[in-house]
């Protein structure tokens, strides 16, 4: 690929976009198909990795590797969305006579506990519930896992978690008085 192209690309010419699309689509196309994308999720992956080279154009160090770099975005694309359609995995989910073994007294302590837990934990941020919620259930999870799910940095994840589970303990207490 020409530096006169990518120029085009950086000054938004449509021409030069058109050009880009021509030569380079079908790889991108080839890379969703090797995924065995759906239709729609195949679009989603292309124009994603045109998204991501207009955002990252003023960074390309070498534009003659144009090729390669977009068929890598394309298969990190590939591999985001497949993370992102997966399931979610219910590592635990208490069984509903659990607490035909407990006295009656202690179901009740385990009952009102249970409703003071959930109370406490809907009145979390959206962020702290989500970010909760995954620690929980899906364990295998890293940091890094976690902070694409939740839109934070890295480093941000410990630290958030921290405060949304001091925040919930400072609720329970709430619920406890």
């Amino acid at each position: 690929m020409s530096s006169d192209l990518v120029q085009g690309l950086a000054r938004w010419d449509d021409e030069a976009w058109r050009s880009l699309v021509t030569e380079y689509g079908p790889k991108i196309w080839a890379v969703t198909r090797g995924f065995r994308l759906g239709h729609a999720d195949a679009a989603d992956v292309f124009q994603n990795t045109l998204l991501n080279l207009a955002e990252r154009l003023h960074t390309l160090k070498q534009p003659d590797r144009i090729s390669s770099w977009l068929v890598t975005t394309a298969k990190n694309e590939c591999l985001r969305l497949l993370r992102l359609r997966r399931p979610l995995p219910i590592r635990w989910r208490p069984e509903e006579n659990d607490n035909e073994r407990l006295f009656p007294e202690e179901s009740a302590l385990v009952k009102a506990r249970d409703k003071a837990l959930w109370a406490a934990f809907e009145l979390l941020p959206p962020r702290c519930q989500q970010l909760l919620r995954m620690i929980a259930y899906m364990p295998e999870y890293g940091y890094e896992q976690l902070a694409e799910a939740i839109g934070v940095g890295v480093g941000s994840v410990g630290p958030t978690k921290n405060r949304c589970v001091q925040t919930l303990r400072l609720r329970m207490r709430e619920f406890r008085d």
